[in-house]
């Protein structure tokens, strides 16, 4: 196993850590100063002793202190692909223990991620509890995976994943929660191991900046949510006007297509949804799953497809109720929107490598 430590502004904590882990493994460790002012200068020269010690000029943040060293293991060629590398944040909260429980359970599977779940059980800081809690659910609700401690920087995986990790979006804390929902997508699996929750001093120490750097986390996992309302306004609208003007281009008659007579409903929803699955694709292909290869689009449509005649059922139920078809549309998407996500999260989007076999 590496160790990697991403590290802005340490204090005596993290030589404490270090210290702990070389009485306890052999582990190699990798320690990146993200930019740390001066006053750090003599512990990292102390550190130089008992690990490999990289500097950025100027602060980048977490996920690109992460990657650097990343980069560093890849090119020393020093490790076998399916070596462990384990990142450890540095302001003391990982205790030893748990890094080392960690890595046994990746040693178990080397094809998972690992991760150190914390509980959040006992005192804890209120920023914390609402900010993990928060993005459990998101997280749960926009990916079908539960994952109790979504932030947790004490995590393990595979030296052939680097190339992977390196492609991941995000400089910042919002890495993490992109490696996870990477992880999802690629079907990885994601096994958590329970840690102990420790804050010090009220983690004062922390340099997670609450609004900034959980707009960073959010923004990702909101993505599909976002394209759907737009996608949605967009088939609504275009159902309603379209119906209406259909009624009254044939006084209320039907349209009579190939000699068929279609109800306004009929054509005008089709209409409709052919123009915001367009939309739909383009943007989850591009912006927020950014994925799917040539046979998504077929898969994509298929859902579509069936998607559409759930959906037109559902109107012809609700207005043969005397439901107004304006209201009767909202409700048809209270079933219809979770079918989606899920069918396009699972069926459509998702890519499985040949090397996840077995995950």
């Amino acid at each position: 196993m590496i160790v990697v430590i991403p590290a802005y502004q340490p204090d005596e904590k993290l030589l404490k850590l270090v210290l702990e882990l070389k009485d306890k493994t052999d582990y190699p460790i990798v320690i990146v100063d993200d930019g740390s002012s001066e006053e750090c200068r003599s512990l990292f020269e102390q550190l130089t002793e008992y690990a490999v010690v990289l500097h950025h000029d100027v602060n980048k943040g977490k996920g690109r202190a992460m990657k650097t060293a990343f980069e560093y293991i890849k090119d020393s060629g020093l490790y076998a692909p399916d070596d462990g590398i384990v990142t450890v944040d540095a302001d003391g909260q990982h205790l030893p223990e748990d890094i080392l429980r960690v890595c046994d359970e990746f040693r178990q599977d080397p094809s998972s991620l690992v991760i150190g779940g914390r509980r959040f059980s006992g005192r804890i800081p209120l920023r914390s509890r609402l900010g993990n809690g928060i993005t459990r659910f998101v997280f749960a609700l926009t990916t079908g995976v539960r994952v109790h401690d979504t932030q947790t920087g004490l995590r393990a995986f595979a030296v052939k994943r680097i190339d992977e990790m390196l492609k991941i979006n995000g400089d910042r804390y919002e890495f993490e929660i992109n490696q996870l929902l990477y992880c999802t997508k690629h079907r990885i699996k994601i096994k958590e191991v329970e840690i102990e929750t420790v804050y010090i001093d009220e983690n004062r120490s922390s340099h997670f900046h609450p609004f900034r750097d959980s707009f960073r986390i959010y923004k990702t996992i909101l993505g599909f949510i976002g394209s759907s309302i737009l996608c949605w306004l967009i088939d609504y609208v275009l159902l309603l006007v379209l119906t209406e003007a259909f009624s009254a281009g044939t006084g209320g008659a039907g349209l009579r297509v190939f000699g068929l007579v279609l109800e306004p409903k009929l054509p005008a929803i089709i209409i409709a949804r052919v123009v915001s699955s367009i939309v739909n694709y383009m943007l989850n292909h591009r912006v927020v799953f950014k994925s799917g290869g040539k046979a998504s689009i077929f898969r994509y449509y298929l859902t579509v497809a069936a998607l559409l005649i759930i959906n037109y059922a559902l109107l012809q139920l609700m207005t043969a109720a005397h439901i107004p078809l304006a209201a009767a549309q909202i409700l048809a998407q209270f079933i219809i929107y979770p079918l989606s996500f899920i069918i396009q999260r699972k069926f459509v989007f998702n890519e499985k490598k040949k090397n996840n076999a077995g995950v």
